[in-house]
């Protein structure tokens, strides 16, 4: 064997090894393939598990993980973006399965949230129940009320659910709002009351404030360091509120961002009364906000028919204007960005179309037309879009193409989207909460299934389903002591029969 270092130019200085691998370290996947066919030197250079390592974290797998975790960090990245590749092609394709969330028969829903796969629904009966859909357990627990005075009368409607990573938020119809750890079981740890009608409900997502608008009152409830509750902020709003966001990782007490008619408040406990955009005769029709912007909608009639409907993009640092996008003739009724790749934004219009914005070139990077109804949810990644309509469509596009991969129906309005690289949650609820038919006795179930709403989970990791988990049919029990739901109560293994 020869000395293979002193035939190769780029090493006949005899180079040390830590040199080289910073050298190396410039060099992309296909140029240290071709740098491993060389020599075995440049073969041991090339696939050094520190330069794939850096690969890996630099493509964005395995971000949570230390070097020593893997024994072959080029085999990690391998599968990696074959598993990707995979899941892109099933969201292609729909090739997957796809389940129904459901556990109140006879009950209406109400209001649906979802972070992280843990999906948050409320029903017209006052109950609240959780389904963690990273697992294949569907069973739903209950979050405990706050009881009643007296405990008399039927618990009034759910309102508002919002849920993160910690924390799960109803808001009642009697003005009632509890708050439940996720960590600590489903009696609640903080309750408090509004004499009116709450209106908005908003949980940071990242944190433990939660605020509330009731009447012309915004009120800012989060825990100390101690976890006793306190009130931040009450603020008084001049108009009722229409739309409530909380920024996101803000230090120091919350920020809220509300807006009521044609009025963007930013508030503050140092300043509360900041009016972030007000312009007469512009009503605000959305709302979203991300760490450092804010963005919404505004309509325009009457008297400033000669200015199209636009999305507004402000500075929540410098209160100003950034940009303007959007030229319809509808009005915006949805608008994602906190959830959207950098420096883009995707909208839902009235008009049907759901159109993603570029915020550099402060233009339409892609419209597309394919609902009935006026457009009710939105979001998009770095390649897809998944929209939601008032007609109960749910549809899949490619962003690149400008076209429609696939699409499902359902009866009620699209209420909520929301997706990650393996799943898809959507929520189909009904605007009647009392339709017309039902039974007004508290246990009776006969109100019909068409008009409950319905809420589904799509899984587009095949091989888990192939291999870790049963058909969509075997995974109910003999629990349910219900037949109407058309459930066959198959289970397996059978031993549990």
């Amino acid at each position: 064997f020869q000395n293979e270092i002193n035939e190769v130019p780029f090493f006949d200085v005899q180079l040390p090894y830590e040199l080289a691998l910073k050298i190396f370290r410039y060099l992309g996947k296909a140029e240290l393939g071709r740098c491993a066919q060389v020599s075995r030197t440049w073969k041991i250079l090339a696939e050094d598990q520190v330069l794939w390592y850096r690969l890996c974290q630099e493509e964005g797998y395995l971000l949570d993980m230390s070097i020593s975790d893997h024994s072959c960090w080029k085999l990690a990245l391998k599968n990696c973006r074959a598993r990707e590749h995979m899941l892109k092609t099933n969201w292609k394709n729909r090739v997957g399965a796809v389940s129904q969330l459901r556990y109140e028969p006879g009950r209406v829903l109400c209001d649906v949230h979802c972070c992280d796969g843990v999906v948050m629904a409320g029903y017209t009966s006052g109950e609240v129940r959780l389904w963690d859909t990273r697992t294949w357990d569907y069973t739903a627990p209950v979050l405990a009320a706050v009881a009643g005075p007296g405990g008399a009368g039927a618990p009034p409607h759910v309102s508002f659910v919002r849920i993160n990573s910690s924390l799960a938020v109803a808001a009642y119809e009697d003005g009632t709002v509890s708050v439940w750890s996720l960590l600590l079981g489903q009696e609640p740890i903080h309750h408090f009351q509004h004499n009116q009608r709450i209106q908005a409900l908003a949980l940071a997502p990242g944190g433990s404030a939660v605020a509330t608008a009731s009447g012309f009152q915004v009120k800012v409830e989060s825990p100390d360091d101690k976890g006793f509750w306190q009130t931040p902020g009450t603020f008084e709003i001049q108009k009722l509120v229409n739309f409530l966001n909380l920024v996101p990782d803000v230090t120091g007490s919350p920020v809220a961002v509300a807006a009521a008619d044609d009025i963007v408040y930013l508030l503050k406990a140092e300043d509360p009364g900041k009016i972030l955009h007000s312009v007469y005769g512009q009503p605000v029709t959305c709302l979203d906000v991300a760490a450092h912007e804010a963005d919404f909608g505004i309509k325009t009639f009457g008297w400033l028919l000669n200015e199209p409907n636009q999305i507004l993009l402000y500075n929540l640092e410098t209160n100003q204007c950034v940009t303007k996008v959007g030229s319809s003739i509808g009005d915006f009724s949805c608008v994602n960005l906190h959830s959207s790749p950098p420096n883009m934004l995707v909208a839902g219009n009235k008009d049907r179309r759901v159109r993603v914005f570029d915020m550099r070139r402060g233009e339409a990077a892609c419209s597309v037309y394919g609902h009935q109804l006026g457009v009710s949810a939105v979001q998009m990644d770095e390649w897809k879009m998944v929209s939601g309509g008032e007609e109960g469509l749910v549809c899949v596009w490619d962003q690149r193409m400008g076209a429609k991969l696939w699409e499902m129906h359902a009866r009620h309005p699209v209420r909520l989207v929301w997706f990650n690289s393996h799943s898809l949650i959507t929520a189909n609820i009904p605007e009647e909460k009392n339709p017309r038919g039902s039974s007004i006795t508290e246990d009776d179930p006969s109100l019909h299934r068409k008009y409950r709403g319905v809420i589904y989970s799509y899984e587009f990791s095949v091989d888990q389903l192939a291999l870790d988990s049963v058909l969509p049919i075997c995974r109910s029990s003999y629990d349910e002591l219900t037949g109407y739901n058309y459930n066959i109560g198959l289970a397996v293994p059978y031993d549990s029969i």
